[in-house]
């Protein structure tokens, strides 16, 4: 199995990095993501990160997005991934991130903060993608890379105030201890369970439930829910926020027939008297 290791150049990549060149030196790719936002700070990083993959003798793929400085993390997340997982792809290997044990409470607090259903606590979950570090913390990493006389850089987005994720992480070094935090790595990992077993029940009641308007009047609003963003997920489109999905039940529940409701940027819901289409827009 060949591994596809994302470097951003900040010491938690690179300590993943230096880590498995220590041990799998031959299955390992180097990958590095330019997301523009940082003009010339960022393409420094790019060389860096370039630097690091001949220092360890492996491949080395790259790409720049000229995102500009008013890009958001969300848009900057998807697009660094599709890059990566289409890199995966073409080298048949698995993704490797470096998040850890404060990133994975980050998510948690950050989701919370946005008022999340279940799914806010499954976090970092995505398939295709694996996190070798979430069960060490940023202190331990650093300590690694201070032993280990290991070089990086510092990005001065992680200081800035504009992002919501930077402004909770100073919240929760002096309020979490280390304890609630190894609490809430097996809270997660006990809600990825939930997850499964939840997919498959959704799956085998749907049929039940499908664009009948009355039969998802009669049942509790989270269940409901759950089916709703599930059928807008297999008509091709991705899954509402749940203030969105709320919103749609609503709909469902009281728009007369021959009305519609927009459901987020891709997705309308048509009426009848008694059922729903579910409309994707191009």
């Amino acid at each position: 199995m060949m591994y596809l290791v994302a470097v951003s150049g900040g010491v938690d990549s690179v300590v993943l990095l230096d880590i498995l060149a220590r041990r799998i030196p031959e299955r390992i790719i180097v990958a590095h993501v330019d997301h523009g936002i940082r003009e010339n700070e960022s393409a420094a990083d790019a060389r860096f990160v370039s630097g690091l993959a001949r220092y360890y003798d492996v491949p080395f793929v790259s790409t720049q997005l000229h995102l500009g400085s008013g890009a958001s993390e969300a848009v900057a997340r998807e697009l660094r991934y599709d890059f990566l997982l289409h890199e995966a792809v073409r080298h048949q290997a698995t993704v490797l991130t470096a998040h850890h044990l404060d990133d994975l409470v980050e998510t948690i607090a950050l989701n919370l903060t946005r008022g999340t259903g279940w799914r806010g606590l499954a976090v970092l979950n995505r398939p295709g993608v694996e996190r070798p570090l979430l069960g060490k913390n940023k202190a331990t990493l650093r300590e690694y890379a201070l032993h280990h006389r290991l070089e990086w850089v510092e990005d001065k987005t992680n200081r800035s105030d504009r992002y919501l994720r930077n402004r909770l992480r100073r919240r929760i070094q002096q309020v979490i201890s280390a304890e609630t935090m190894e609490s809430l790595a097996s809270l997660r990992q006990h809600q990825l369970i939930l997850r499964s077993k939840i997919i498959d029940e959704t799956q085998r009641v749907l049929p039940m439930f499908a664009a009948q308007r009355q039969a998802m009047a009669t049942l509790d609003d989270a269940v409901a829910q759950e089916l709703l963003g599930a059928m807008i997920m297999w008509a091709g489109a991705a899954r509402p926020t749940r203030p969105r999905l709320q919103r749609a039940l609503h709909a469902i529940r009281t728009y007369r027939p021959a009305t519609c409701c927009v459901v987020g940027d891709s997705v309308q819901l048509r009426f009848t008297s008694r059922q729903f289409t579910i409309e994707v827009i191009q």
